[in-house]
């Protein structure tokens, strides 16, 4: 070895987002000098000679590239700067070509494309003056692939030596419909402790196993088989144009790996227990032809099956062996229609119950109410990325009792749990009755975390349930947070008769970056239309967080419009600022508003907002929708004089706080209400009013509001009877210029219902 293979360098190995911990503990067993997790990848550190080993052997990594210089990147020529004093005669002579690409940003440069440009022109000067002819650019299959990173104010400059990414193996002949990459399958194998039960000799079953993906890399690691072999065999690493590259070193770590591999086949070759099972006969067709040119078909036993239906291989059910079940199901992102899988996953969760007790048991999935639906308590859970979908593992808890959550679940077989909740529900339908009957709504809320330890919230929506989880405490254990979860679930289907594919749940999930709600990822567009009083809204209850409804602001939506019924005006003007989908809107067209403006920052919910006001019979050139920044055009117009004075109510309901990438308006509610408050003041009319709103929960109006204008607070009478048990769920005040003097008199007559 050369005396620069035994320096250490800097080395950064990429992997998708949710495998940072796994590769580094991965690169430190391989033998990594030290190793750190960054986003989206592992600063390690190493010899060139293992990074070689680190291109052959990593079943995580993305890619592995050689960090050529870090560096502080304000503008372009910072870039150039730290570009130019690299020796680039030396590394790429005058015959090799080469490639800049370039990723991030950073404030001072605004194109990417500009960013690369500097970097080429680094190259090509220090070639100019070292006096020799500079080397070709070639954005196809360059001979050296550069890559620029930026982020912050920082930046790397780095060597790529892998060329095309190492989750390609060398193996895949084709792919079936909804592919995963080698590396996720890699991770989810490992998360299942995947390498621990081959060694005992346990069996793989993949119950759906498409193109094999998942199942050729669990024969490859029970091998011990170096994922980088075939491509080392065919000279497809793109490390050989580096100036530190030995062939005789690598030549070296090539035949151990090819040993290694031989010994682990051939011990395998013994005890031929992989299985893999899917319904469509040409993605069996595929898997085949993949197994087959991985050289691993004989290790395999591929059946068409329904995987609903399995039963455990003789082989295994007479060695009396153990085994782990893993598979990539359908998540429902292509068919559009998530929910629809849900009796899928049920019928897998007791296949496994009954078939295959105490195996090992996962599945990855983008769709967190699937992964529910399974019926078997969740042991753990990790975020993993199967492209852009943002995915759980879940990983199952198999020697416990199935618990079918279908409303074809006996009532009389409740849990204790299930059986209060159900009560409740019942408790709470009778005490709303009247209520939803008088108001004829089709929306409203029907349980609110009742029970403390069934932390959830459910509305009704027609015939559909729309289920929020509520984040359980740190100190409550994960599986406890479930069972619960599902006996909830369980109870509102029995309750209300729903059938599983009209339940939407929404479920909060801990992760690194924070408390989120878990839910589809990809949009579905169901929407279907809802009816609240003389209104209908179309709601979709799968795609957002939101449904396009706020059912808590219901109250403030009806004042509004006995308001405007009451002062009969022959011309009425109305503003809704932050409008969402002008729900708030609809209602005061339908009460009597003769003009209205409703403006909200997203043009998404804006064309929803059409479609609210085609279901209604609006007038569009009467009631006007505008995509644009409500804070800008606040300020823009309270500067015109045609505008001052205009609107006779003015519903004011913005975000707790707002950064959105389409404005440079940043917007925290507390701190800047009051300039908001004023500016409303300045747009309405001397007998108007302004019904302003705010969401957070210790929201406080400051003190001055009250000695420019009459201030009245609406709220919790503002809040409907089914949010009786939040009442703090929103602020809202009634605000009034001062030289109006029938205050009191309007809200007598405009009482909440």
């Amino acid at each position: 070895m050369s005396a620069a293979n035994e320096q250490s360098l800097e080395l950064f190995a990429a992997c998708p987002i949710g495998l940072e911990y796994l590769l580094k503990d991965e690169l430190l067993a391989l033998g990594a000098e030290s190793a750190h997790e960054a986003l989206a990848g592992v600063r390690f550190y190493g010899d060139f000679n293992f990074a070689l080993k680190a291109c052959l052997h990593s079943r995580l990594a993305s890619r592995i590239l050689h960090v050529l210089v870090r560096f502080a990147a304000d503008d372009g020529e910072s870039v150039y700067n730290a570009a130019e004093k690299l020796p680039w005669p030396t590394w790429l002579g005058t015959q090799r070509s080469f490639a800049v690409d370039v990723s991030g940003k950073v404030r001072g440069i605004a194109h990417t494309n500009f960013a690369g440009l500097k970097v080429k022109d680094a190259i090509v000067d220090a070639h100019r003056a070292a006096g020799v002819p500079r080397p070709s650019v070639a954005t196809d299959r360059p001979d050296v692939q550069l890559r620029l990173f930026l982020h912050s104010k920082h930046a790397a400059l780095m060597w790529d030596l892998c060329g095309e990414p190492l989750h390609q193996r060398g193996w895949r002949a084709a792919q079936g419909e909804a592919p995963i990459k080698e590396n996720l399958a890699a991770a989810m194998l490992m998360r299942c402790d995947w390498p621990a039960r081959a060694a005992r000799g346990e069996a793989f079953i993949d119950p759906m196993c498409g193109a094999g993906t998942v199942l050729l890399e669990a024969v490859a690691m029970a091998a011990e088989l170096a994922p980088g072999l075939r491509r080392a065999e065919r000279d497809e690493f793109a490390f050989y144009q580096h100036p530190q590259f030995e062939r005789s070193a690598w030549d070296q770590l090539v035949s151990t790996a090819r040993v290694q591999a031989d010994a682990g086949l051939k011990a395998l070759a013994l005890n031929q227990r992989f299985y893999g099972y899917d319904q469509d006969t040409r993605l069996l067709a595929v898997a085949k032809k993949n197994a087959q040119v991985a050289d691993l078909a004989g290790f395999i036993q591929l059946q068409n099956a329904s995987a609903e239906h399995l039963q455990q291989p003789q082989a295994v059910s007479d060695a009396s062996i153990s085994g782990l079940i893993l598979s990539n199901p359908p998540y429902g992102e292509r068919m559009g229609h998530a929910r629809q899988l849900t009796g899928l996953y049920r019928a897998l969760g007791q296949m496994v119950a009954s078939q295959f007790k105490g195996f090992g048991f996962a599945l990855i999935s983008s769709e967190a109410s699937l992964l529910n639906a399974v019926g078997l308590p969740i042991s753990k859970r990790y975020a993993l990325k199967n492209g852009a979908l943002d995915c759980e593992l879940a990983i199952y808890d198999s020697s416990r009792e199935f618990r079918d959550k279908s409303i074809h679940a006996d009532p009389n077989r409740l849990s204790a749990g299930a059986q209060m909740v159900y009560n409740r529900l019942e408790k709470n339908q009778r005490r709303l009755q009247q209520y939803v009957q008088e108001q004829r709504l089709q929306c409203y809320r029907v349980y609110d975390a009742d029970l403390p330890e069934y932390s959830a919230a459910i509305d009704c929506y027609d015939d559909a349930l729309h289920i929020q989880e509520y984040l359980a405490p740190a100190d409550i254990p994960i599986d406890v947070a479930e069972t619960r979860f599902q006996e909830l679930v369980q109870a509102a289907q029995l309750f209300f008769k729903t059938p599983a594919e009209k339940v939407y749940l929404k479920t909060r999930k801990r992760d690194k970056g924070g408390r989120k709600y878990a839910t589809t990822r990809e949009k579905t567009d169901e929407y279907f239309l809802v009816r609240e009083g003389d209104a209908q809204f179309w709601v979709n209850l799968q795609d957002y967080l939101d449904t396009g409804l706020f059912l808590d602001s219901r109250g403030l939506r009806q004042r509004m419009a006995k308001s405007i019924r009451h002062l009969d005006k022959a011309d009425f003007h109305f503003l809704n600022l932050f409008c969402y989908t002008a729900t708030a809107s609809v209602y005061a067209a339908l009460a009597g508003a003769t003009q209205s403006l409703s403006i909200d920052l997203s043009p998404n919910y804006i064309h929803w907002a059409e479609q609210n006001y085609d279901i209604n019979g609006l007038d569009a050139r009467k009631h006007r929708l505008l995509a644009a920044d409500a804070l800008a055009w606040i300020a823009e117009h309270c500067a015109l004089p045609g505008w001052k004075g205009r609107f006779d109510m003015i519903y004011l309901d913005p975000p707790t706080f707002s950064n959105s990438k389409r404005t440079d308006n940043v917007l925290d509610v507390q701190r800047d209400h009051p300039g908001l408050v004023e500016a409303c003041m300045e747009l309405l009319a001397h007998d108007g009013e302004l019904v302003f709103v705010c969401n957070a929960q210790r929201f406080k109006l400051a003190e001055d509001l009250g000695e420019q204008f009459q201030v009245q607070t609406l709220s919790p009478k503002s809040v409907p009877p089914d949010f009786e048990r939040q009442p703090r769920i929103h602020s809202a005040f009634s605000i009034r210029h001062k030289k109006y003097n029938n205050l009191q008199e309007d809200f007598q007559s405009a009482e909440v219902v």
